[in-house]
């Protein structure tokens, strides 16, 4: 009798524990409504702001047509080092559900500490996935991390300096050799630059006033054209330089419609909103969708459009008609944009 009590006794605790155990499970399906992101942005500059803009509106809208909420922790480390693992830290303790790199370093330093927990990370912007290591391939990144790209064709630069002055001879490649992402291009331009005879000349500052000392030496040496790639550093002492380079005749050919608004003569590349937008797409598939990082290819993006500054193309003494139409054969689309800090202003 005891034995048939205590088989019994058995049998009800192990439904009622079943029971329990599936209406938890229940409930955690039914009120995983709310997602944690972490944003973390490398540094205040107009491309990588508008990156993160782009998210946040983009996953806002996918909250709304999903009966969900994405909760943001935006963070920007303003290319400290420190900061930036700080930032990442506290987004373990946290526990959020997925973080979004804003540029190379960001996204490296995420890789470095999610190895051991796993947690999905998106990356936004980075220039060179592969040799950076961060994915094995673009089409299986592999493990817990993928993203956009926003690779550089250097050539097709290359081509935009020499379809406006065919004579040029002398080229400074100027950047932060401190950058990954600007690595590749800038031994691509040498190649290119080697392989048509031009002479060229590197310049580089890892910081605002050695950008600006860097300029300084190239105007004196008289380069007749300069071209950054998506290199950040420049990119935040666009707006310190470019009136020097302007003044100096020298046109300043950049790998993002960023430098232009800064006043840069070109930025030729992606278009960095809807590279924003479809990052947030990305974050939605792997935490509402269930798409696995390692599975999710690397988002490309085509470098066909060129950013001209008309008051820097006029300052420079060039033609603004007789250079679109010299770019026509060498991008799908080419706009205008006058000098400002950021993409909202000139919206306005």
């Amino acid at each position: 009798m005891k034995k048939t009590a205590r088989r019994i006794f058995i049998a009800i605790l192990s439904a009622v524990l079943l029971l329990t155990m599936t209406a938890a499970a229940q409930e955690t399906q039914e009120t995983k409504d709310t997602y944690k992101v972490g944003i973390c942005n490398y540094v205040d500059d107009a491309s990588l702001n508008q990156i993160v803009d782009n998210i946040q509106s983009r996953l806002e809208e996918l909250g709304e047509e999903n009966g969900i909420t994405f909760e943001i922790i935006y963070q920007n480390s303003q290319a400290d080092a420190s900061i930036m693992n700080q930032i990442i830290a506290d987004f373990i303790t946290s526990k959020v559900d997925l973080m979004v790199g804003v540029a190379t370093p960001v996204a490296m330093a995420m890789q470095a500490a999610t190895e051991d927990n796993q947690i999905p990370v998106v990356f936004a912007a980075v220039s060179d996935p592969i040799s950076t290591e961060l994915v094995e391939s673009l089409e299986a990144p592999g493990s817990n991390i993928t993203g956009s790209s926003d690779y550089l064709d250097t050539n097709a630069v290359m081509n935009l300096i020499f379809a406006a002055d065919p004579d040029a001879q002398n080229i400074g490649l100027l950047y932060d050799i401190g950058q990954d992402a600007s690595a590749t291009p800038i031994a691509a331009a040498k190649e290119y630059l080697d392989e048509k005879g031009i002479g060229y000349k590197e310049y580089t500052g890892t910081t605002v006033a050695e950008v600006e000392l860097a300029v300084q030496s190239l105007i004196a040496d008289g380069m007749d054209a300069v071209f950054t790639p998506t290199d950040n550093t420049i990119m935040t002492a666009e707006l310190s330089i470019y009136e020097e380079l302007a003044e100096a005749g020298i046109p300043h050919y950049t790998g993002a419609d960023s430098f232009a608004l800064n006043g840069a003569f070109v930025g030729y590349g992606v278009d960095y909103a809807e590279l924003g937008k479809e990052t947030a797409d990305m974050v939605k598939e792997i935490l509402v969708d269930g798409k696995s990082p390692a599975e999710t290819p690397v988002l490309t993006f085509d470098n066909g459009t060129a950013t001209i500054n008309s008051e820097t193309c006029e300052i420079i003494g060039f033609d603004y008609e007789q250079i679109e139409t010299a770019f026509e054969p060498y991008c799908l689309k080419i706009q205008s944009i006058v000098t400002a800090e950021s993409f909202d202003e000139v919206q306005e």
